[in-house]
């Protein structure tokens, strides 16, 4: 098998021999300050992207407070976006109308909402799904399709609908604690490599003696 080599821009080779340009490894293709993005984690989308980091957060614009913290070996799929704290009004006054925006000197230190949203290791965000500020993901999620999440999310957690719920967890839990102490996304590649076939079986026993 031939294990995805981090570093690449375009992980993904086609039959032909050709870089599929719509799936990128996310931490080789954006520099923004406001992102934190692991390894492995690649985004997928139907056509070329010019610049993903506007693609997928377009609120964050990387001079404010928050961060965008994302795990290792996550997926990302078309349509998704993470709508960070630095699209929220203020509402503790008589209007959410934002004046400091339109003063430049006061643009950069007008935030009402400066919280950041995390997502775990290990997480499917399925097609369409929004991210709403300050969520914080667990590893091992999956997202659903067009899936609007909020809050916390356990780890190993299905997640659907809008607003997102918990349909149900997809181990016991004495298997997630398991999976967290194994933390096999922190494996070096050769030890991921060689757990492959555990990771696709779902075999939570098999992993631990990777």
């Amino acid at each position: 098998m031939t294990f995805p080599d981090p570093h690449r821009a375009y992980p993904v080779t086609l039959p032909d021999g050709t870089e599929h340009q719509g799936t990128v490894f996310l931490n080789q293709v954006i520099d923004n300050p406001g992102w934190e993005v692991g390894d492995y984690t690649y985004a997928s989308d139907f056509s070329p992207v010019a610049d993903w980091a506007v693609h997928l957060a377009p609120y964050l614009f990387g001079y404010g407070p928050e961060k965008l913290r994302i795990g290792r070996y996550c997926q990302i799929a078309h349509g998704v976006r993470f709508i960070t704290s630095g699209a929220n009004h203020a509402m503790d006054g008589l209007t959410t109308f934002p004046f400091p925006i339109f003063d430049p000197t006061q643009m950069a230190s007008y935030q009402p909402d400066s919280r950041d949203t995390v997502i775990g290791h290990d997480v499917w965000l399925g097609y369409g799904a929004i991210v709403c500020p300050g969520t914080r993901i667990g590893n091992g999620v999956i997202v659903g399709a067009g899936a609007v999440v909020r809050g916390d999310v356990p780890d190993y957690a299905i997640v659907a609908g809008n607003p997102g719920q918990v349909v149900r967890m997809r181990f016991s839990e004495a298997e997630i604690e398991t999976l967290n102490a194994l933390a096999w996304w922190d494996w070096p590649a050769d030890r991921v490599a060689a757990a492959v076939p555990a990771l696709q079986a779902g075999d939570v026993a098999a992993l631990s003696k990777c």
